[in-house]
């Protein structure tokens, strides 16, 4: 059996992802191309490394013993690469970076945690990308990565994907909302909703939910910190709309319930803005690759 590097970040793209149109954005080739890649990997193998039609897509007890060894090799590989990256470019350097997501802080520090162990000769910085234009800052170098829900086409800036995640509805397990299987906009007319201090259109509840909706809450609290909004949600003081890795924890706390928005439920896709000419750079690559797989390992509660 002949095993690639590639096969390796293969199996580890798609469980990550958990399924291939996702797995396929990460590794930057077609989900044609990923297809026929598994296919022949599987070939190979003489077994089958997925468990069809399961969503997400799981891996086979095969695909498990696959999925170790990537995950042995594959961080060695990449902190070699890194190593003689830096040796060619410098590991010096700044990455000041500007948030648009109020709630980004959840998964940024472990990132930022992991970042500084191979990195600890650049600079980092954190500014709440809220009180100033965060894009135009980054086009004119004042900061040096910009996290956003809303991609834009900016000349010289490139929008690289994070994840997807899905905003949720958070009540007391004593709301009366608690008994419906799902939340839809009017749902929230007579509710007090408890936000963070950020303008509408860069809430999720608002943006995807009750504009489009037309639905005005009875009222609106805004709140600085995600602990307090828990607090005063299980005080049975309003509801909350957070994103899933905020409420990861919640879940299986007897104190709250978490419901879906809408019967289908909605999905939104966190960015990594970068300006063109610094996004190949050893230190700011490392960066956006452990910002799309960390958040993703906080989703699932592998951290």
């Amino acid at each position: 059996m002949h095993i690639e590097f590639r096969h390796l970040r293969t199996i580890r793209a798609i469980h990550e992802a958990g399924g291939l149109a996702r797995a396929a954005d990460i590794l930057n080739i077609t989900q044609s191309a990923l297809s026929h890649q598994v296919k022949g990997l599987e070939d190979q193998a003489g077994v089958e490394l997925f468990v069809r039609r399961s969503k997400p897509l799981k891996l086979s007890s095969a695909g498990q013993r696959l999925l170790k060894l990537a995950e042995k090799i594959l961080p060695e590989l990449e902190a070699l690469e890194a190593e003689f990256s830096g040796l060619r470019s410098g590991k010096s350097g700044r990455m000041h970076i500007a948030i648009e997501c109020h709630a980004c802080f959840e998964w940024l520090f472990p990132v930022l945690e992991e970042f500084r162990k191979a990195w600890p000769d650049v600079d980092v910085d954190i500014r709440p990308g809220l009180a100033f234009d965060a894009l135009p800052a980054l086009q004119k170098e004042e900061v040096d990565l910009v996290v956003s829900s809303d991609p834009e086409e900016l000349k010289g800036v490139d929008f690289t994907a994070l994840f997807d995640y899905e905003p949720v509805f958070v009540a007391s397990a004593a709301h009366p909302l608690a008994q419906k299987d799902f939340i839809e906009a009017e749902d929230f007319r007579e509710e007090m909703l408890i936000t963070y201090p950020v303008e509408r259109s860069r809430l999720d509840v608002f943006s995807q939910l009750l504009t489009p909706g037309k639905v005005e809450p009875k009222g609106i609290r805004q709140v600085e910190l995600t602990a307090v909004i828990l607090l005063l949600v299980a005080s049975n003081r309003g509801v909350a709309v957070l994103p899933d890795w905020v409420v990861r924890e919640v879940r299986y706390n007897s104190d709250y319930v978490t419901r879906p928005l809408t019967k289908k439920g909605l999905t939104r896709r966190l960015y990594a803005a970068t300006r063109s000419d610094e996004t190949t750079k050893p230190y700011v690559a490392h960066l956006l690759r452990l910002a799309r797989q960390i958040p993703v390992r906080l989703q699932r509660g592998e951290m």
